[in-house]
């Protein structure tokens, strides 16, 4: 699975989770309608009628006419793809949360990691059996906003007692 950036057009975006929006009927017909519909009569720059009536053809399967719609909205434009992303927000809630374009690595994620490691760092510098060194360790651990978890905190405050004891 491609990670992809905040920063990346929606088009592309919308590349990335068309084959999740059309597989195994994550959107039913009538999701699909209002979507359409919010496309056109909110947004007629978007869909005009005639696009719309094409896209809510019940002649055609579903999965054709989202396709379609989603392939439409690519050559449109970048403006077009975010008002679909907006209105399958509206009407498809949990299905816009759940999309691969969404489940992105935040920023939060590489902190949390960095302070992972300075944590790893931290106990490899106290492996010493200095206690003044673990003291420190111990005083910095307890006291600094290191964005950890209260858990993994606390387990590795009981590793340096643990140390300090041997």
């Amino acid at each position: 699975m491609k990670l992809l950036r905040h920063d990346q057009s929606y088009c592309i975006r919308l590349q990335h989770d068309m084959y999740f929006l059309t597989s195994n009927s994550r959107l039913n017909e009538q999701v699909v309608d209002k979507i359409i519909l919010q496309l056109n009569r909110v947004y007629p720059q978007i869909l005009t009628n005639a696009e719309a009536e094409k896209f809510r053809n019940p002649k055609a399967s579903l999965h054709t006419r989202l396709s379609d719609l989603i392939k439409h909205l690519q050559k449109k434009g970048e403006r077009h793809c975010q008002e679909f992303y907006r209105a399958l927000q509206i009407n498809a809630e949990q299905l816009y949360n759940d999309l691969p374009s969404r489940k992105i690595l935040s920023p939060v994620f590489f902190l949390a990691c960095f302070s992972v490691a300075v944590g790893f760092a931290l106990f490899w510098y106290c492996g010493d059996s200095d206690t003044k060194v673990l003291g420190r360790a111990r005083r910095i651990l307890g006291f600094s906003p290191i964005i950890i978890g209260r858990h993994v905190r606390k387990i590795c405050m009981l590793y340096l007692e643990d140390l300090s004891t041997n």
